[in-house]
C-alpha cells in the first residue's frame, strides 16, 4: 500500500517517531554523562572549600589537595552537638528547608602548611533570582574570618553577581562574628561600613545589588549561619 506522505496522519506519525527517537537519544546521553557531571560537581565543591582557606587547586589536583588539607569533617546540630553523618555528602539545599531541630550542619577543619587550623562552614541562602551559597573559613578562635568564597545561580551580571569577585570576598577577612559571646555576624552596609562606623562586623554592600547583598547578609545571620551559633560558642577562644 502506498503511503500518502502529504496526509495529516503521516505528518503526525513522522513527528511522533522523531520525538521518541530524539527523547531516547537525550535520555541516553544524560545517563552516560551523569557520572562525569557528578564528578565535576564534586571537584568544584572541593575547589571552593580549599579556596576559602587560600589554597588554589585545579580539576586535576583538587581531590589530592582536599585529602591533604581537609583533615576533619564533622556534622553538628543546632545544639552544637556532633552527630553522625559525613559533611561532604550533605545536601545543603535540603537542609536549608528542614526545621531547625532537624538540620544537619556540615563543617570542615583544614590544617595548613604552617600547622594552623581553620574551620570552614558551608553556607546557603537566597539571592534576588535564585540561591546563593558559599564557604566561610574561620581562624582557630572560631570568631575571626580567615577567608570567604561565594557563588550564585542567577544573580544579575555586574550587580548581584559581584558576590563571587575577589574585591567583594576579600572584605570578609579579619571581620568577626561575635561581640563577647553574643553572635552578631556580618552586616552589608549600603553606603559603606566605614560610614556606618562598623569596622569589626561590617562590609560594603554591592552597588546596585541591594537585594543580593541583603540575601547574603541574611545567609550569614538568621537564615543559615545562626544555626551554628551553639557550636561556635562552645569553641570560642
Amino acid at each position: 500500500m502506498k503511503i500518502n506522505t502529504n496526509s495529516n496522519l503521516y505528518t503526525f506519525m513522522y513527528a511522533s517517531v522523531m520525538v521518541i527517537i530524539v527523547a531516547a537519544g537525550l535520555a541516553f546521553t544524560a545517563y552516560e554523562l551523569q557520572p562525569l557531571q557528578d564528578k565535576n560537581v564534586k571537584v568544584e565543591k572541593m575547589q571552593n572549600i580549599l579556596q576559602s582557606v587560600g589554597i588554589q587547586s585545579t580539576v586535576e589536583d583538587a581531590e589530592e589537595k582536599f585529602k591533604k588539607y581537609i583533615t576533619k569533617q564533622i556534622v553538628v546540630n543546632v545544639k552544637g552537638e556532633e552527630i553522625k553523618g559525613t559533611a561532604f555528602s550533605l545536601n545543603l539545599k535540603l537542609e536549608f528547608k528542614n526545621k531547625p531541630e532537624d538540620k544537619k550542619l556540615p563543617l570542615y577543619i583544614a590544617t595548613l602548611e604552617d600547622g594552623s587550623k581553620k574551620a570552614i562552614i558551608p553556607l546557603r541562602g537566597k539571592g534576588l533570582w535564585g540561591p546563593v551559597w558559599g564557604y566561610l573559613a574561620l581562624e582557630e578562635d572560631f570568631n575571626t574570618v580567615f577567608g570567604a568564597v561565594f557563588d550564585h545561580k542567577a544573580e544579575t551580571p555586574g550587580l548581584g553577581a559581584e558576590i563571587n569577585k575577589d574585591a567583594f570576598e576579600g572584605q570578609f577577612k579579619g571581620k568577626t562574628l561575635f561581640e563577647g559571646k553574643k553572635f552578631v555576624s556580618i552586616t552589608a552596609y549600603k553606603g559603606g561600613f566605614e560610614k556606618a562606623g562598623d569596622t569589626e562586623h561590617g562590609i560594603d554592600a554591592i552597588a546596585g545589588g541591594t537585594i543580593t547583598s541583603k540575601g547574603l547578609e541574611d545567609m550569614l545571620k538568621a537564615d543559615w549561619l545562626f544555626y551554628y551559633e551553639a557550636y561556635l560558642v562552645k569553641n570560642l577562644k
